[in-house]
Protein backbone atom coordinates (compact mmCIF):
# COMPACT_ATOMS: atom_id res chain seq x y z
CA UNK A 1 0.00 0.00 0.00
CA UNK A 2 2.96 2.51 0.58
CA UNK A 3 4.11 1.79 -2.38
CA UNK A 4 0.81 2.39 -4.14
CA UNK A 5 1.27 5.27 -2.25
CA UNK A 6 4.03 6.65 -3.76
CA UNK A 7 2.94 6.44 -7.33
CA UNK A 8 4.96 4.88 -10.29
CA UNK A 9 8.79 4.81 -9.83
CA UNK A 10 10.58 7.12 -11.55
CA UNK A 11 12.64 7.20 -14.75
CA UNK A 12 16.10 6.51 -14.61
CA UNK A 13 17.94 9.42 -15.02
CA UNK A 14 21.41 9.98 -16.75
CA UNK A 15 24.43 10.46 -14.41
CA UNK A 16 24.96 14.16 -14.16
CA UNK A 17 27.64 16.12 -15.59
CA UNK A 18 30.84 16.35 -13.45
CA UNK A 19 31.24 20.21 -12.00
CA UNK A 20 34.38 20.67 -10.83
CA UNK A 21 34.61 20.02 -6.78
CA UNK A 22 31.43 18.39 -6.94
CA UNK A 23 32.75 14.62 -7.76
CA UNK A 24 35.44 14.86 -5.04
CA UNK A 25 33.07 15.21 -2.72
CA UNK A 26 31.07 12.17 -3.66
CA UNK A 27 33.73 9.85 -4.22
CA UNK A 28 35.10 10.23 -0.86
CA UNK A 29 32.64 7.89 0.64
CA UNK A 30 33.04 5.30 -2.43
CA UNK A 31 36.88 5.63 -2.31
CA UNK A 32 36.52 4.64 1.85
CA UNK A 33 34.47 1.64 0.52
CA UNK A 34 37.17 0.76 -2.06
CA UNK A 35 39.96 0.80 0.66
CA UNK A 36 38.04 -0.87 3.21
CA UNK A 37 37.33 -3.71 0.33
CA UNK A 38 41.12 -3.88 -0.46
CA UNK A 39 42.05 -4.23 3.34
CA UNK A 40 39.50 -7.10 3.66
CA UNK A 41 41.22 -8.85 0.83
CA UNK A 42 44.80 -8.96 1.67
CA UNK A 43 43.24 -10.00 5.36
CA UNK A 44 41.30 -12.66 3.63
CA UNK A 45 44.44 -13.61 1.44
CA UNK A 46 46.80 -13.59 4.06
CA UNK A 47 44.42 -15.90 6.07
CA UNK A 48 44.20 -18.11 3.58
CA UNK A 49 48.39 -18.23 3.41
CA UNK A 50 48.48 -18.85 6.97
CA UNK A 51 45.44 -21.27 7.51
CA UNK A 52 48.02 -23.93 8.74
CA UNK A 53 47.86 -21.75 11.85
CA UNK A 54 45.18 -19.21 12.44
CA UNK A 55 42.87 -21.42 13.59
CA UNK A 56 45.36 -23.28 15.86
CA UNK A 57 47.02 -23.00 18.66
CA UNK A 58 49.94 -20.41 18.12
CA UNK A 59 52.09 -23.42 19.48
CA UNK A 60 51.60 -24.57 15.97
CA UNK A 61 53.26 -22.10 14.22
CA UNK A 62 56.23 -22.45 16.47
CA UNK A 63 56.87 -26.23 15.56
CA UNK A 64 56.29 -25.29 11.58
CA UNK A 65 58.83 -22.78 11.93
CA UNK A 66 61.38 -24.91 14.06
CA UNK A 67 60.86 -27.52 10.99
CA UNK A 68 60.87 -25.17 8.07
CA UNK A 69 64.09 -23.46 9.92
CA UNK A 70 65.83 -26.44 10.18
CA UNK A 71 64.71 -28.20 6.48
CA UNK A 72 66.08 -24.86 4.87
CA UNK A 73 69.51 -24.81 6.51
CA UNK A 74 69.79 -28.36 5.98
CA UNK A 75 68.73 -28.22 1.79
CA UNK A 76 71.61 -25.00 1.62
CA UNK A 77 74.31 -28.06 3.00
CA UNK A 78 73.11 -30.76 0.98
CA UNK A 79 72.86 -29.63 -2.26
CA UNK A 80 76.26 -28.65 -2.96
CA UNK A 81 77.10 -32.33 -2.49
CA UNK A 82 74.15 -33.19 -4.44
CA UNK A 83 75.76 -30.79 -7.39
CA UNK A 84 79.23 -32.21 -7.06
CA UNK A 85 77.18 -36.06 -7.57
CA UNK A 86 75.89 -34.83 -10.31
CA UNK A 87 78.93 -33.43 -11.42
CA UNK A 88 80.94 -36.22 -11.41
CA UNK A 89 78.27 -39.01 -12.18
CA UNK A 90 79.74 -39.38 -15.34
CA UNK A 91 83.39 -40.40 -14.03
CA UNK A 92 83.29 -44.58 -14.47
CA UNK A 93 85.26 -44.70 -10.52
CA UNK A 94 82.11 -43.53 -9.01
CA UNK A 95 79.68 -45.90 -10.63
CA UNK A 96 78.93 -47.49 -7.57
CA UNK A 97 77.91 -44.19 -5.72
CA UNK A 98 74.57 -43.31 -5.34
CA UNK A 99 73.35 -39.89 -5.35
CA UNK A 100 71.37 -40.63 -1.43
CA UNK A 101 75.31 -40.92 -0.29
CA UNK A 102 76.00 -37.63 -1.45
CA UNK A 103 72.92 -36.50 0.63
CA UNK A 104 74.22 -38.76 3.76
CA UNK A 105 77.20 -36.46 3.88
CA UNK A 106 75.81 -33.53 3.18
CA UNK A 107 73.55 -33.95 5.97
CA UNK A 108 76.39 -35.49 8.39
CA UNK A 109 78.28 -31.94 7.75
CA UNK A 110 75.11 -30.14 8.83
CA UNK A 111 74.66 -32.16 12.02
CA UNK A 112 78.33 -31.37 12.37
CA UNK A 113 77.63 -28.06 12.12
CA UNK A 114 75.37 -27.96 15.30
CA UNK A 115 78.13 -29.72 17.27
CA UNK A 116 77.77 -33.55 16.17
CA UNK A 117 80.69 -35.86 15.30
CA UNK A 118 81.39 -37.75 12.21
CA UNK A 119 83.75 -41.10 11.94
CA UNK A 120 85.61 -41.00 8.47
CA UNK A 121 88.43 -43.21 7.73
CA UNK A 122 88.89 -44.26 11.33
CA UNK A 123 89.36 -41.06 12.98
CA UNK A 124 86.58 -38.89 14.57
CA UNK A 125 85.85 -35.37 13.57
CA UNK A 126 84.80 -33.06 16.05
CA UNK A 127 85.96 -29.12 14.89
CA UNK A 128 82.80 -27.84 14.51
CA UNK A 129 82.36 -25.78 10.99
CA UNK A 130 80.93 -22.81 12.36
CA UNK A 131 79.75 -21.56 9.28
CA UNK A 132 77.47 -23.87 8.43
CA UNK A 133 76.34 -22.69 12.75
CA UNK A 134 75.67 -19.52 11.82
CA UNK A 135 73.56 -20.63 8.67
CA UNK A 136 71.56 -22.61 10.98
CA UNK A 137 70.72 -19.52 13.35
CA UNK A 138 69.79 -17.26 10.92
CA UNK A 139 67.43 -20.00 8.85
CA UNK A 140 65.90 -19.85 13.07
CA UNK A 141 65.62 -15.86 13.21
CA UNK A 142 64.15 -15.66 9.61
CA UNK A 143 61.51 -18.20 10.17
CA UNK A 144 60.11 -17.31 13.47
CA UNK A 145 60.48 -13.58 12.33
CA UNK A 146 58.30 -14.40 9.14
CA UNK A 147 56.11 -17.35 10.39
CA UNK A 148 56.21 -18.29 14.30
CA UNK A 149 54.18 -16.08 16.73
CA UNK A 150 55.97 -14.06 19.68
CA UNK A 151 54.78 -16.16 22.51
CA UNK A 152 56.59 -18.39 24.88
CA UNK A 153 55.17 -21.26 24.02
CA UNK A 154 55.36 -20.75 20.33
CA UNK A 155 59.28 -20.43 21.26
CA UNK A 156 59.38 -23.18 23.16
CA UNK A 157 57.21 -25.27 20.46
CA UNK A 158 60.00 -24.56 17.61
CA UNK A 159 62.94 -25.87 19.56
CA UNK A 160 60.59 -28.76 19.69
CA UNK A 161 60.46 -28.79 16.26
CA UNK A 162 63.84 -27.90 15.13
CA UNK A 163 65.29 -31.10 17.49
CA UNK A 164 62.62 -33.12 16.00
CA UNK A 165 63.90 -32.19 12.27
CA UNK A 166 67.48 -33.08 13.72
CA UNK A 167 66.71 -36.21 15.83
CA UNK A 168 65.16 -37.07 12.31
CA UNK A 169 68.15 -36.35 10.12
CA UNK A 170 70.13 -38.14 12.91
CA UNK A 171 68.39 -41.36 12.46
CA UNK A 172 68.74 -41.38 8.33
CA UNK A 173 72.49 -40.42 8.58
CA UNK A 174 73.23 -43.84 10.17
CA UNK A 175 76.38 -44.57 11.16
CA UNK A 176 77.88 -42.10 8.37
CA UNK A 177 76.65 -39.35 11.45
CA UNK A 178 76.95 -39.05 14.89
CA UNK A 179 75.54 -42.34 15.62
CA UNK A 180 78.62 -43.64 14.44
CA UNK A 181 80.35 -41.72 16.70
CA UNK A 182 79.52 -42.93 20.00
CA UNK A 183 76.39 -41.88 22.91
CA UNK A 184 78.59 -38.55 23.46
CA UNK A 185 78.58 -37.71 20.24
CA UNK A 186 74.70 -37.54 20.36
CA UNK A 187 74.29 -36.02 23.54
CA UNK A 188 76.58 -33.10 22.23
CA UNK A 189 74.49 -33.05 19.00
CA UNK A 190 70.99 -32.43 20.67
CA UNK A 191 72.65 -30.07 23.49
CA UNK A 192 74.43 -27.88 20.46
CA UNK A 193 71.02 -28.29 18.21
CA UNK A 194 69.24 -26.79 21.20
CA UNK A 195 71.04 -23.93 21.92
CA UNK A 196 71.39 -23.00 18.09
CA UNK A 197 67.50 -22.96 17.92
CA UNK A 198 67.07 -21.23 21.36
CA UNK A 199 69.25 -18.54 20.16
CA UNK A 200 67.58 -18.53 16.90
CA UNK A 201 64.55 -18.91 17.37
CA UNK A 202 64.37 -16.80 19.97
CA UNK A 203 66.05 -13.39 18.67
CA UNK A 204 63.15 -13.99 15.88
CA UNK A 205 60.51 -13.64 18.17
CA UNK A 206 61.68 -12.27 21.35
CA UNK A 207 60.41 -8.29 22.10
CA UNK A 208 63.62 -6.33 23.91
CA UNK A 209 61.34 -4.31 25.70
CA UNK A 210 58.94 -7.22 26.75
CA UNK A 211 61.73 -9.56 27.23
CA UNK A 212 63.33 -7.24 29.89
CA UNK A 213 60.51 -6.71 31.80
CA UNK A 214 59.69 -10.59 31.96
CA UNK A 215 63.39 -11.40 32.98
CA UNK A 216 63.62 -7.85 35.18
CA UNK A 217 62.82 -10.33 38.34
CA UNK A 218 65.71 -12.47 37.93
CA UNK A 219 68.35 -10.10 36.81
CA UNK A 220 66.95 -7.22 38.68
CA UNK A 221 68.37 -8.89 42.11
CA UNK A 222 72.06 -8.56 40.91
CA UNK A 223 73.94 -5.37 42.18
CA UNK A 224 74.12 -2.41 39.68
CA UNK A 225 77.70 -2.54 39.55
CA UNK A 226 77.66 -7.08 38.60
CA UNK A 227 75.40 -6.21 35.94
CA UNK A 228 77.39 -3.45 34.45
CA UNK A 229 80.28 -5.19 34.74
CA UNK A 230 78.73 -8.20 33.02
CA UNK A 231 77.77 -6.17 29.69
CA UNK A 232 81.40 -4.30 29.97
CA UNK A 233 82.58 -7.83 29.26
CA UNK A 234 80.37 -8.60 26.49
CA UNK A 235 81.82 -5.54 24.96
CA UNK A 236 84.79 -6.41 25.55
CA UNK A 237 84.62 -9.65 24.23
CA UNK A 238 82.81 -8.05 20.87
CA UNK A 239 85.81 -5.98 20.54
CA UNK A 240 87.94 -8.20 20.30
CA UNK A 241 86.10 -10.73 17.94
CA UNK A 242 85.62 -7.59 15.60
CA UNK A 243 89.63 -7.49 15.71
CA UNK A 244 89.95 -10.56 14.98
CA UNK A 245 87.13 -10.52 11.83
CA UNK A 246 89.72 -7.65 10.32
CA UNK A 247 93.02 -10.09 11.22
CA UNK A 248 92.02 -12.22 9.24
CA UNK A 249 90.93 -10.65 6.58
CA UNK A 250 94.66 -9.00 6.24
CA UNK A 251 95.62 -13.03 6.48
CA UNK A 252 93.71 -14.08 3.54
CA UNK A 253 94.91 -11.00 1.33
CA UNK A 254 98.52 -11.64 2.72
CA UNK A 255 98.25 -15.31 2.00
CA UNK A 256 96.73 -15.41 -1.59
CA UNK A 257 99.70 -16.21 -3.16
CA UNK A 258 99.80 -19.46 -1.09
CA UNK A 259 96.18 -20.41 -1.41
CA UNK A 260 96.76 -20.09 -5.03
CA UNK A 261 99.69 -22.72 -5.00
CA UNK A 262 97.34 -25.00 -3.30
CA UNK A 263 94.57 -24.95 -5.84
CA UNK A 264 96.61 -24.85 -8.98
CA UNK A 265 98.75 -28.18 -7.30
CA UNK A 266 94.66 -29.68 -7.05
CA UNK A 267 93.80 -29.10 -10.29
CA UNK A 268 90.36 -28.30 -9.66
CA UNK A 269 87.85 -27.02 -12.71
CA UNK A 270 85.72 -23.92 -12.72
CA UNK A 271 82.74 -26.58 -10.57
CA UNK A 272 85.13 -27.48 -8.30
CA UNK A 273 86.88 -24.57 -7.16
CA UNK A 274 82.81 -23.06 -6.42
CA UNK A 275 82.22 -26.01 -4.69
CA UNK A 276 85.95 -26.05 -3.03
CA UNK A 277 85.00 -22.29 -2.16
CA UNK A 278 81.59 -22.73 -0.99
CA UNK A 279 83.53 -25.81 1.16
CA UNK A 280 85.77 -22.95 2.66
CA UNK A 281 82.88 -20.81 3.79
CA UNK A 282 82.02 -23.31 6.36
CA UNK A 283 85.18 -22.71 7.98
CA UNK A 284 85.84 -19.52 7.55
CA UNK A 285 84.26 -18.41 11.28
CA UNK A 286 86.79 -21.30 12.84
CA UNK A 287 89.79 -18.91 11.16
CA UNK A 288 88.31 -16.06 13.02
CA UNK A 289 88.59 -18.26 16.20
CA UNK A 290 91.73 -18.92 15.92
CA UNK A 291 92.89 -15.38 15.41
CA UNK A 292 91.14 -14.61 18.16
CA UNK A 293 92.89 -16.92 20.26
CA UNK A 294 96.05 -15.12 18.32
CA UNK A 295 95.60 -11.89 19.89
CA UNK A 296 94.83 -13.07 23.01
CA UNK A 297 98.64 -14.58 23.19
CA UNK A 298 98.56 -17.95 23.52
CA UNK A 299 98.01 -18.70 20.31
CA UNK A 300 96.67 -22.19 18.26
CA UNK A 301 97.48 -25.08 16.82
CA UNK A 302 96.54 -26.88 13.33
CA UNK A 303 97.87 -30.14 14.21
CA UNK A 304 99.84 -31.98 16.97
CA UNK A 305 103.45 -30.03 17.65
CA UNK A 306 102.37 -26.72 16.02
CA UNK A 307 101.82 -23.41 17.25
CA UNK A 308 101.12 -20.56 16.11
CA UNK A 309 101.28 -17.29 17.87
CA UNK A 310 102.90 -14.01 18.60
CA UNK A 311 105.65 -14.96 20.06
CA UNK A 312 106.80 -17.18 17.19
CA UNK A 313 105.55 -20.15 14.98
CA UNK A 314 105.77 -23.41 15.17
CA UNK A 315 104.83 -25.06 11.57
CA UNK A 316 104.26 -28.47 10.32
CA UNK A 317 102.38 -30.27 7.33
CA UNK A 318 99.17 -29.20 6.50
CA UNK A 319 96.13 -30.39 4.93
CA UNK A 320 95.52 -29.02 1.07
CA UNK A 321 93.10 -26.37 1.82
CA UNK A 322 93.77 -23.19 0.43
CA UNK A 323 92.19 -21.19 2.92
CA UNK A 324 95.06 -22.35 5.26
CA UNK A 325 97.35 -20.28 3.86
CA UNK A 326 96.35 -17.72 5.15
CA UNK A 327 98.07 -18.39 8.61
CA UNK A 328 100.75 -16.66 9.87
CA UNK A 329 104.33 -17.45 8.62
CA UNK A 330 106.34 -15.91 11.65
CA UNK A 331 106.32 -14.16 14.84
CA UNK A 332 108.36 -12.20 17.28
CA UNK A 333 109.84 -8.44 16.71
CA UNK A 334 106.69 -5.87 16.82
CA UNK A 335 104.28 -9.05 16.22
CA UNK A 336 104.72 -10.09 19.51
CA UNK A 337 103.25 -6.94 20.90
CA UNK A 338 99.68 -8.12 19.16
CA UNK A 339 98.10 -9.15 22.87
CA UNK A 340 97.85 -5.24 23.64
CA UNK A 341 95.06 -5.54 21.69
CA UNK A 342 92.99 -6.97 24.65
CA UNK A 343 94.00 -4.12 26.84
CA UNK A 344 92.84 -2.05 23.96
CA UNK A 345 89.62 -4.00 23.58
CA UNK A 346 89.23 -3.20 27.51
CA UNK A 347 90.17 0.30 27.22
CA UNK A 348 87.03 0.48 25.44
CA UNK A 349 84.82 -0.94 28.03
CA UNK A 350 85.89 0.60 30.58
CA UNK A 351 85.21 4.10 28.65
CA UNK A 352 81.62 2.36 28.04
CA UNK A 353 81.51 1.19 31.78
CA UNK A 354 82.16 4.61 33.08
CA UNK A 355 79.45 5.98 31.39
CA UNK A 356 77.11 3.60 32.07
CA UNK A 357 78.15 3.00 36.09
CA UNK A 358 75.76 4.74 38.43
CA UNK A 359 78.61 4.76 41.00
CA UNK A 360 77.46 5.19 45.23
CA UNK A 361 80.82 3.85 46.74
CA UNK A 362 84.44 3.74 45.74
CA UNK A 363 83.99 -0.08 45.57
CA UNK A 364 81.93 -0.17 43.13
CA UNK A 365 83.83 0.52 40.58
CA UNK A 366 86.51 -2.05 41.46
CA UNK A 367 83.93 -4.38 41.71
CA UNK A 368 82.52 -3.50 38.05
CA UNK A 369 85.81 -3.55 36.56
CA UNK A 370 86.03 -7.50 38.28
CA UNK A 371 83.07 -8.52 37.23
CA UNK A 372 84.07 -6.71 33.51
CA UNK A 373 87.38 -9.12 33.11
CA UNK A 374 85.43 -12.09 34.25
CA UNK A 375 82.99 -11.99 31.84
CA UNK A 376 85.54 -11.48 29.25
CA UNK A 377 87.23 -13.91 30.00
CA UNK A 378 84.99 -16.40 30.12
CA UNK A 379 83.68 -15.65 26.56
CA UNK A 380 86.86 -15.87 25.36
CA UNK A 381 87.04 -19.04 26.61
CA UNK A 382 84.11 -20.31 24.75
CA UNK A 383 85.00 -18.50 21.42
CA UNK A 384 88.13 -20.45 21.73
CA UNK A 385 86.39 -23.46 22.48
CA UNK A 386 84.32 -23.12 19.72
CA UNK A 387 87.00 -23.42 17.38
CA UNK A 388 89.05 -26.09 18.49
CA UNK A 389 88.25 -29.74 18.15
CA UNK A 390 89.66 -32.78 16.08
CA UNK A 391 89.97 -32.35 11.84
CA UNK A 392 91.16 -35.55 11.26
CA UNK A 393 93.31 -38.59 11.72
CA UNK A 394 96.90 -38.92 13.54
CA UNK A 395 98.25 -35.24 14.45
CA UNK A 396 94.93 -33.37 12.97
CA UNK A 397 93.04 -34.33 15.77
CA UNK A 398 95.24 -31.27 17.84
CA UNK A 399 93.00 -28.26 15.98
CA UNK A 400 92.28 -24.86 17.98
CA UNK A 401 93.47 -23.32 21.26
CA UNK A 402 93.30 -23.88 25.03
CA UNK A 403 89.97 -22.51 26.00
CA UNK A 404 91.55 -21.74 29.68
CA UNK A 405 94.60 -20.52 28.37
CA UNK A 406 92.79 -17.70 26.17
CA UNK A 407 90.59 -16.40 28.76
CA UNK A 408 93.13 -16.00 31.22
CA UNK A 409 94.85 -13.93 28.66
CA UNK A 410 91.81 -12.13 28.01
CA UNK A 411 90.58 -11.56 31.26
CA UNK A 412 94.01 -10.22 32.39
CA UNK A 413 94.04 -7.74 29.64
CA UNK A 414 90.23 -6.63 30.18
CA UNK A 415 91.50 -5.68 33.63
CA UNK A 416 94.07 -3.84 32.91
CA UNK A 417 92.62 -1.74 30.10
CA UNK A 418 89.59 -1.55 32.11
CA UNK A 419 90.96 -0.18 35.35
CA UNK A 420 93.08 2.22 33.51
CA UNK A 421 90.20 3.57 31.65
CA UNK A 422 87.32 3.17 34.80
CA UNK A 423 89.12 3.95 37.71
CA UNK A 424 91.53 6.77 37.60
CA UNK A 425 88.31 8.87 35.64
CA UNK A 426 85.57 8.44 38.79
CA UNK A 427 85.33 11.01 41.24
CA UNK A 428 84.38 8.41 43.96
CA UNK A 429 87.37 7.06 43.31
CA UNK A 430 89.66 10.14 43.35
CA UNK A 431 88.22 11.68 46.83
CA UNK A 432 88.48 7.63 48.35
CA UNK A 433 92.10 7.75 47.50
CA UNK A 434 92.63 11.46 48.08
CA UNK A 435 91.09 10.76 51.79
CA UNK A 436 93.17 7.70 52.48
CA UNK A 437 96.25 9.17 51.42
CA UNK A 438 95.90 12.53 53.68
CA UNK A 439 95.25 9.80 56.38
CA UNK A 440 98.10 8.13 55.64
CA UNK A 441 100.16 11.23 55.67
CA UNK A 442 98.78 12.32 59.22
CA UNK A 443 99.23 9.31 60.83
CA UNK A 444 103.34 9.31 59.01
CA UNK A 445 103.54 12.84 60.55
CA UNK A 446 102.02 12.10 64.19
CA UNK A 447 99.01 14.35 63.60
CA UNK A 448 96.64 11.48 63.72
CA UNK A 449 93.82 11.24 66.85
CA UNK A 450 95.23 8.70 68.34
CA UNK A 451 95.61 7.81 72.17
CA UNK A 452 98.96 6.70 73.29
CA UNK A 453 97.36 6.72 77.11
CA UNK A 454 99.89 9.39 77.78
CA UNK A 455 98.77 12.51 80.01
CA UNK A 456 95.20 11.99 78.66
CA UNK A 457 95.36 8.78 81.13
CA UNK A 458 92.22 8.98 83.72
CA UNK A 459 93.34 10.03 87.41
CA UNK A 460 93.97 6.70 89.45
CA UNK A 461 95.54 4.65 86.82
CA UNK A 462 99.29 5.33 85.22
CA UNK A 463 99.96 5.18 81.47
CA UNK A 464 99.83 1.38 81.62
CA UNK A 465 96.83 1.01 82.94
CA UNK A 466 97.30 -0.24 86.51
CA UNK A 467 96.29 1.35 90.00
CA UNK A 468 97.96 3.85 91.19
Amino acid sequence: RARADQGPPARPQPPPSPVPGASAARDVPAAAAGARWVRRTVERGGASVRSATEGSPRWVSGVLAGAQAAVLSLLVVAMPALAAYVATSADPANAEVGWTRSVGVGAALWLLGHGGALRAGGATLTLVPLGITGLALFACYASARRSSHRTVSAWLSGVGGYLAVVLLVLLLAGGTGPLGAGAGAVVRLMLGAATVAALGLGAGVARPRRVRAATQRWWGRLDHPVRAGAVGGMVAAAALVGAASLLTGFWVLSGRAAAGDVVAGLGVDTFGGLLLAVAQLAVAPDLVAWAFAWLAGPGFAVGEGTLYAPSGVVAGPLPALPLLGALPVEGGGLVRWAPVVTVAAGLLAGAWLHRRLVVGRARDVLVAVGVLAVAAGALGAVVAALGSGAAGPGRLAVVGASPVAVGLAVAAGALVGAALAAVPADATVREAVRRGARGAWDRVRGRADVDLGGDDAPEGRDARGGDD
